[in-house]
C-alpha cells in the first residue's frame, strides 16, 4: 500500500456509499483507522436530527426526502473540514441520483473534492447479510435492495469506484479503498465530485 500522508494535509471526503449489507459501517471505521488525520461523520445522524424536530417535518419513509438534508450534510462536512481539515470517511446511503447531484455539487462549490466509492455486493449476498443481521430481518433495509439495483445499473456504478465486497472482508474491503487513495489524485481529479 502506497503512502496516504499526502492526503492528511488537505481537506477531503471519502464518500462510502452502497445499500445497506453492503458493511459500510465497520469499512468506513477500518478505512478511517488506515487515513492519518481522518474522521469518520455519519451523515445519517443529520436526519436524525430533523426526526427529532417536534411536531415532526411531514411524514416520509426516507429522511433524506426532506430537502433541508441533503444541504444540510454538505454545510456540516464543510464545517468540521474547516475546523479539523484532513480527511471525512462518511458511510451514507444515496440511490437518488438527484439527492447525490445536489451534495456533490454543493461540496463542489466550496471547493471539497470527493473520492466516491460504492461498496457492492449481489443481491443474493446482500439478502444474506441483512437476514443474518437481527432475528427479525429490517424490511427497511430488505426494501432497499431494488432501489439500489437499480441505481447500480443507471448511474451509481457511473458516478464512484465500485468496491465488490461478495467476497471481501470489510477489512480487505478497507484496504481495497486505502490502496485507491493513495495513488494520489491528479489535480483533475481534486476538482472532481463525481
Amino acid at each position: 500500500m502506497g503512502s496516504l500522508s499526502a492526503l492528511a494535509s488537505d481537506p477531503v471526503i471519502v464518500w462510502l456509499n452502497g445499500t445497506h449489507g453492503a458493511g459500510k459501517t465497520t469499512t468506513s471505521a477500518l478505512v478511517q483507522q488506515l487515513i492519518p488525520d481522518s474522521r469518520v461523520f455519519d451523515a445519517e445522524k443529520v436526519g436524525e436530527t430533523l426526526m427529532d424536530i417536534t411536531p415532526g417535518l411531514p411524514e416520509t419513509d426516507n429522511f433524506q426526502h426532506w430537502p433541508p438534508w441533503r444541504p444540510l450534510v454538505v454545510e456540516t462536512a464543510r464545517r468540521i473540514l474547516d475546523y479539523t481539515g484532513g480527511t471525512l470517511v462518511m458511510p451514507m446511503t444515496v440511490l437518488v441520483e438527484q439527492y447525490w447531484r445536489e451534495i456533490s455539487t454543493g461540496l463542489a462549490h466550496h471547493a471539497i473534492p470527493v473520492r466516491h466509492f460504492v461498496l457492492h455486493a449481489d443481491q443474493d449476498t446482500l439478502r444474506r447479510r441483512i437476514e443474518g443481521a437481527s432475528p427479525v430481518p429490517s424490511p427497511f433495509r430488505l426494501n432497499h435492495l431494488e432501489p439500489y439495483a437499480e441505481a447500480a445499473r443507471t448511474w451509481l456504478h457511473g458516478e464512484a469506484e465500485v468496491v465488490d465486497t461478495t467476497h471481501l472482508t470489510p477489512a480487505q474491503a478497507a484496504g481495497q479503498i486505502a490502496d485507491a487513495l493513495s495513488r494520489r489524485m491528479s489535480p483533475g481529479d481534486r476538482a472532481s465530485t463525481g
